[in-house]
């Protein structure tokens, strides 16, 4: 390292403790001061970290590749590799350029062979087997990860190691296994063993994708809820944009499509112009979102232009599918599935989807072949989730044949243990579909019980749909209130209580872990699902409902 000014060293070392701290503007203002004073590897380095961590991500990713050049240039190669292997996880995981996550690596593998960085090609086994697509070589690349980790007292190094690690086994179908090395993880990085931010951002993500692929949805909601605590503290929007916009996808199987919306909204503004991939996943999520609340026209607007994007093809076709274009909805989900591959669990509700469409077409024994090939997916992964798909399909398919109610039992039980109250209502619908003309009354039960379930979620299609059915059996007056008006969710009724209590936005953010400007939202729709005017109206009804006092 080449000599520098008592005063850029000085100001380096400010910058370096702020980074620490998660102190980004503080950080940010001394890098940048010393480079007023003298152009150096580690102060463009630095800036660029924490102007990335400020969700400045463009100009931080370019700072960041000027300082790996520079650290080239001064020969300190450790910190160069260390640069490369971060552009790497940047360019897989925010911009979706995965030609050029696999140049950084490729570039940080040849810098640690010839450098002979025993840490750094840790860190580049730990990358491999992040970029890998076989989860059993995946495994192995992470337990060498961390067994180097081990040796070298690398507590970073190890956490992500172990996080891989279980992505790798619960891809591999041995969920129980590899869930128990995320949560391993994830305690240890939110506790604070690791040095870095970025090891937070690292196991934060692996796990919502992992528990997101089987089905370990109150698992991941626990976490991210953990994770909201840190990232409220240090406000990251790397973290944010990246966990957000998965945590969204599981509010929204959950049911909690208020809260979903918000992280949605939060994802799409971070993300807008810096990071397409991620843009993307949010507004396709957004648009099934959509769907799910029977709002067709916004749906079809939020996907244009996301023909080719894998992330979007599962509401693309259930546009087509809701239009009437079955063969349109078969052809892109082929085209996706083959892309991305039929036997990842991701794909779980590509098949059902496409055995969907072929049931519109009548190609009934081509839906009921999509239907076994989810049930032996299941069955070899061990996935709940797809077990239950498989058998909704196969009850779809089947009607009013004597196997078809006994499938959707299955497929009901499973997805209101899974805690899936869409799923669940949109299965106890088709239930209620086949028993119309053996089991009339059983019907009519079945039908009002999905009618509540879609109205308190606020799912106005299928809401529809069951009212419909209800008609048909001859129930009059079987809404149980006013299309369109939802109840107060969860949260809503968490924020009215505090409200009642007479505390402030801010008051109400902290006692919460949320942002105000969170808070604000859930205010004013609680405002407006009480037809009150104002706070102290709101207030008054919570007394009323004896609401206040119950908040921890």
């Amino acid at each position: 390292m080449r000599c520098m000014s008592d005063d850029a060293q000085t100001l380096l070392a400010a910058g370096e403790r702020a980074l620490a701290e998660g102190d980004w503007d503080q950080a940010a203002r001394a890098f940048a001061a010393a480079l007023e004073i003298e152009s150096s590897a580690a102060a463009l380095d630095g800036l660029g970290e924490a102007r990335f961590w400020l969700g400045e991500h463009l100009e931080g990713v370019e700072l960041r590749e000027q300082g790996y050049a520079a650290y080239l240039r001064d020969g300190e190669h450790e910190r160069a590799v260390d640069v490369a292997l971060w552009l790497c996880r940047i360019d897989a995981a925010n911009f979706g350029n995965d030609a050029a996550a696999a140049g950084w690596l490729a570039r940080a593998r040849r810098l640690a062979d010839e450098h002979g960085l025993g840490t750094q090609l840790a860190q580049v086994l730990l990358h491999e087997a992040l970029a890998t697509p076989d989860p059993t070589e995946s495994e192995a690349l992470a337990r060498k990860a961390y067994e180097l980790g081990q040796d070298a007292g690398d507590a970073d190094l190890q956490l992500c190691a172990l996080s891989q690690l279980g992505a790798a086994l619960v891809e591999q179908g041995r969920v129980a296994e590899g869930v128990g090395y995320l949560d391993e993880a994830m305690a240890g990085s939110l506790g604070g063993e690791g040095r870095h931010r970025d090891t937070v951002v690292f196991t934060s993500c692996t796990t919502m994708i992992s528990c997101t692929s089987c089905a370990e949805f109150e698992r991941a909601v626990q976490w991210i809820r953990a994770t909201d605590r840190y990232a409220r503290r240090y406000g990251s929007p790397f973290l944010y944009v990246e966990c957000r916009t998965l945590y969204a996808a599981i509010l929204v199987d959950i049911g909690d499509w208020v809260q979903a919306e918000e992280e949605l909204t939060a994802a799409l503004d971070a993300s807008r112009d810096a990071m397409p991939a991620l843009h993307h996943q949010a507004l396709a999520t957004l648009a099934g979102l959509r769907l799910d609340q029977g709002r067709l026209e916004e749906a079809e607007r939020l996907v244009v232009g996301l023909e080719d994007q894998p992330a979007a093809v599962g509401a693309i076709a259930r546009i087509h599918l809701r239009r009437g274009r079955a063969a349109t909805a078969e052809t892109a989900l082929r085209r996706c599935l083959a892309e991305v591959g039929g036997e990842k669990l991701a794909s779980l509700p590509l098949w059902e989807l496409l055995g969907e469409a072929e049931f519109a077409q009548h190609r009934l024994d081509a839906a009921l072949e999509m239907a076994q090939r989810l049930a032996d997916l299941g069955a070899s992964q061990r996935c709940a989730i797809a077990t239950a798909r498989a058998a909704r399909l196969e009850g779809r398919v089947r009607e009013a044949a004597d196997g078809a109610r006994a499938h959707l039992e299955t497929a009901l039980a499973t997805f209101t243990r899974l805690g899936m109250p869409l799923e669940a209502a949109r299965t106890r619908l088709l239930l209620a579909e086949s028993l119309r003309e053996v089991a009339s009354q059983v019907a009519v039960d079945e039908a009002r019980v999905s009618l509540a379930a879609f109205e308190a979620l606020g799912a106005a299609y299928d809401a529809d749909r069951a009212a419909g059915l209800l008609r048909d059996l001859g129930v009059s007056d079987s809404r149980t209130r006013p299309r369109g008006l939802q109840p107060l969710t969860n949260r809503e009724q968490e924020v009215l209580a505090l409200l009642g209590e007479g505390l402030t936005n801010a008051d109400i953010a902290e006692r919460l872990y949320i942002s105000p400007r969170t808070v604000e939202q859930h205010v004013a729709r609680v405002l407006a699902k009480l037809g009150v005017n104002n706070r102290t109206e709101a207030a008054a009804e919570a007394i009323r409902q004896g609401t206040t006092g119950t908040q921890p």
